[in-house]
């Protein structure tokens, strides 16, 4: 059927419905003014799902640096650690019993651990290498204090009192490393928030134009609706509904796309626990699960997107309307 022969016929039909006829107040047609399966609407709802697929993955991606970091800095919180230096004169390993004993009678610790010499050459070797002659090296000896759960300590006594009578020992409690972790994981909510953003934005200007395409195409078939008494709010609707339903396709395609690769990550992870590949990405990741909270954020945005789809098409309608009369 040719292109005349179809808006003949929706002229046609919505002459029939005119509101002349008591039993109608509103035109109607049996098809839609927007027609559907459209190459232009199949190429929307691509360009949606796309665009819901990409934020998908940032908000993924967003909620599991956060969880990461927050697992960091409650691990390390809950850490302290006791550096004794090799000072001439003095006996470190007397000085290391001494600090030990110290940290252990200290309220709120749990666990002491001293490293070895040989223990804490080896947390050297990644760094300087294995051959680096080590054995030549003044290297400080390492206490790892571990607080109990939800316990709480005054690091600032223990740091004085070590002073006071190990000269050679220095106390550390993370708080650069926290300070560090909290920046990172802002900036990473702020790159996502930029992200969803620069997504919004461009769905936004996507549906726009395929409105206004929408519209040119079926300007004849609009023009007579006028005509015959149809209201803008009812032409709007028509735009509204056609749009709303391809945001939301789009949406749910992305969003479940998304969803599922972040669901194969996860068995992947799964499969790797056990193995040094595994721990190297659990230290990193954690367990590499975005959560209840990160799959109801992707369906939230699959909602925002269709709504923002549907309210940008309502608002492209009503102000080409008025341009067109």
């Amino acid at each position: 059927m040719s292109m005349t022969e179809t808006v003949h016929e929706r002229q046609t039909s919505a002459i029939e419905a005119s509101p002349s006829q008591p039993s109608l107040s509103l035109p109607r047609s049996d098809t839609p003014i927007v027609p559907r399966g459209t190459i232009s609407g199949r190429a929307l709802t691509a360009v949606i799902a796309i665009m819901t697929f990409l934020a998908s993955l940032t908000t993924g991606a967003v909620t599991l640096v956060w969880t990461a970091a927050g697992e960091w800095r409650a691990e390390v919180a809950r850490e302290v650690t006791i550096q004794i230096r090799p000072v001439a004169g003095r006996d470190i390993e007397a000085d290391i019993v001494k600090a030990a004993a110290m940290a252990r009678n200290f309220p709120g610790v749990a666990e002491v651990r001293p490293y070895s010499r040989e223990e804490a050459m080896r947390l050297l070797e990644p760094w300087l290498g294995a051959g680096a002659g080590l054995d030549e090296l003044p290297v400080p000896r390492i206490i790892v204090v571990k607080l109990a759960p939800a316990a709480s300590a005054d690091f600032g006594r223990l740091r004085r009192a070590l002073v006071e009578q190990i000269p050679a020992a220095t106390l550390d409690d993370h708080r650069g490393f926290l300070e560090r972790m909290r920046a990172v994981a802002g900036a990473a909510i702020a790159g996502g928030l930029g992200v969803l953003l620069l997504v919004l934005t461009a769905t936004v200007l996507s549906v726009s134009f395929a409105t206004r395409a929408a519209m040119a195409t079926n300007r004849p078939v609009i023009e007579v609706l006028h005509l015959i008494g149809a209201k803008d709010k009812f032409i709007a609707g028509h735009f509204q509904r056609h749009f709303l339903r391809l945001g939301f396709k789009g949406g749910l395609i992305g969003g479940a796309s998304a969803l599922a690769l972040f669901a194969l990550a996860e068995l992947a992870r799964g499969h790797l626990t056990g193995s040094a590949e595994g721990e190297q990405f659990a230290a990193l990741f954690g367990s590499f699960s975005i959560g209840a909270l990160g799959y109801a954020a992707v369906l939230a945005q699959v909602a925002l997107i269709a709504l923002v789809t549907a309210a940008t098409s309502r608002r492209t309608v009503s102000r080409t309307v008025e341009t067109m009369y």
